[in-house]
């Protein structure tokens, strides 16, 4: 495997660990509004995501730069034809982060919801042009000669990109109520109504996830690039939907987070599988493909950021291993306004 090759994989994987690490956070998020009933069953909900969301965000800053490191051509073309879409993820994800950091700052409800609104927000805006995104990437943007963008400002929006939108958002909302099975206690009612919500947005996602890999399979190249095993990861993807179900039927709820896992995996792979030897098919024709070997960056910078992984990489992943680790504890709801405790007796606030 030459490093340029190597690089896209790396890429994939930030991806494939941002998706299945942020993914529940969003979905945390995003349920907070339908599943907490009280300010104090709010508080527990964001306690569960609390230390680990900005940790989690590390990977897509690390999938960037990667990218605008080894792959400037790519770079180049996707954000530029993308723009406005990304310039939304990034003011979303600021916002969200600000809420979090300023929501307990003031006693006020009004405060409180403004934040609350602003961080629904923040997980919404990005959970869904993340699929539009992956979306686009399988299908390609109108990139003409030397990488340039050729398209309007909103070419990219169309069906197929809004159900990609809609599978990555609902998918996120079913990895974020299986990751709360996790982190709540058996005997909160947060815990009972995280459940009936897993079972409800897993429906949900199962159809729109199909719907998107038959459009995938009609309209995209998608699938055409994995020779002999071109169902297997999406196969493995609609297993393991199946699993979740029963998993979670059965009370499972290891089992039901490993399969939800997985099928964020699974789903994510399928499109870096599809994508390769590209990095950015063109729509205008095959001869303007940006592909793994023509948008590499020169072998000097290949080789000194090898040098820069094997350094850091080992860091960024044991330090998440020691945070998941430290705050392994489930969350419980007590009876105390404005407070929650951690299973263990450790006390703190949100």
């Amino acid at each position: 495997m030459d490093l340029a090759t190597l690089w896209f994989w790396i890429t994939a994987a930030c991806f494939i660990i941002y998706f299945l690490l942020e993914g529940f956070d969003f979905g945390v998020d995003l349920l907070r509004p339908m599943l907490a009933r009280n300010e104090k069953e709010r508080k527990a909900l964001i306690s569960t995501i609390s230390p680990f969301w900005d940790g989690n965000e590390v990977w897509v800053i690390l999938a960037a730069g990667v990218i605008f490191a080894t792959f400037p051509l790519w770079y180049g073309a996707l954000l530029t034809g993308m723009y406005p879409v990304f310039t939304l993820i990034l003011l979303s994800l600021l916002g969200r982060g600000v809420a979090f950091e300023f929501r307990a700052q003031v006693d006020s409800p009004r405060w409180r919801v403004f934040w609350d609104v602003t961080s629904f927000l923040g997980s919404l805006v990005p959970a869904f042009l993340w699929g539009v995104v992956m979306a686009n990437l399988v299908r390609g943007l109108p990139i003409g000669e030397g990488g340039r963008y050729t398209g309007g400002l909103f070419t990219y929006f169309d069906g197929f990109a809004v159900i990609g939108g809609a599978a990555t958002l609902l998918l996120f909302m079913l990895h974020g109520a299986i990751f709360l099975l996790l982190r709540l206690h058996h005997e909160d009612a947060l815990y009972a109504r995280a459940r009936r919500h897993a079972l409800l947005w897993g429906a949900l996602a199962t159809a729109v996830v199909l719907l998107f890999v038959y459009l995938g399979y009609v309209r995209t190249d998608l699938f055409h690039n994995f020779g002999v095993a071109e169902w297997l990861f999406p196969a493995l993807a609609a297993l393991n939907l199946a699993g979740i179900w029963l998993a979670l039927t059965l009370r499972r709820d290891v089992p039901a987070f490993v399969t939800s896992s997985l099928t964020v995996v699974f789903s994510t792979l399928t499109v870096f599988l599809g994508l390769f030897p590209n990095v950015l098919p063109s729509t205008l024709g095959r001869q303007f493909n940006l592909t793994v070997q023509n948008s590499a960056s020169q072998p000097y910078t290949l080789h000194l950021m090898v040098i820069v992984a094997l350094i850091f990489l080992p860091l960024i992943i044991g330090y998440q291993a020691w945070n998941y680790y430290v705050f392994r504890q489930r969350v419980r709801v007590d009876g105390e306004v404005g407070r929650y405790t951690v299973a263990g007796g450790h006390d703190s606030s949100a």
